[in-house]
């Protein structure tokens, strides 16, 4: 029985959130609207695409990729229409052009900075340990009458 529960869980959990009433009767064209959808980001939720979001917009937006499926345009005609109505930001995987550059380096920058900041730390913490820089006469004439008074009380 926990398999039966486990197996359709996963099904369901598989299906996204398109909507019965969404889905294409062929199923070629609604697994190549699948695909496509799987491609969008809802630019509302932003770390979804519009084949996983319940929000409206991703609605409107996996109803849109349909339409021009049902129309007979090609999967690179669907996504341009798409693009152009919302950017790049609407690709999962954004073109790498000068807008996207931060993007696309963004984790590299951060994390040579990290590497450098952790190096300089290290290093600081080295020269902080390492052998202290003898006194100056001064500083060691007073050390000396330091250990003079402590020695006769």
């Amino acid at each position: 029985m926990k398999q039966l529960i486990l197996a359709l869980a996963f099904v369901a959990g598989a299906a996204g959130a398109v909507l019965p009433d969404e889905q294409l009767p062929d199923p070629a064209l609604e697994a190549r609207a699948r695909a496509i959808s799987k491609e969008l980001r809802c630019v509302v939720c932003q770390n979804q695409s519009i084949d996983d979001s319940d929000a409206p917009l991703a609605r409107d937006l996996r109803v849109i990729v349909r339409e021009q499926i049902t129309a007979g345009k090609t999967d690179d005609q669907v996504m341009s229409y798409v693009v152009e109505r919302y950017g790049n930001f609407v690709l999962m995987k954004p073109p790498f052009q000068l807008g996207t550059a931060l993007l696309w380096l963004g984790p590299l920058l951060v994390t040579i900075v990290g590497a450098i900041g952790a190096m300089m730390y290290v290093r600081g913490r080295k020269a902080a340990a390492a052998e202290p820089a003898p006194l100056t006469p001064e500083e060691q004439a007073r050390v000396d009458a330091l250990l003079r008074e402590s020695e006769v009380r």
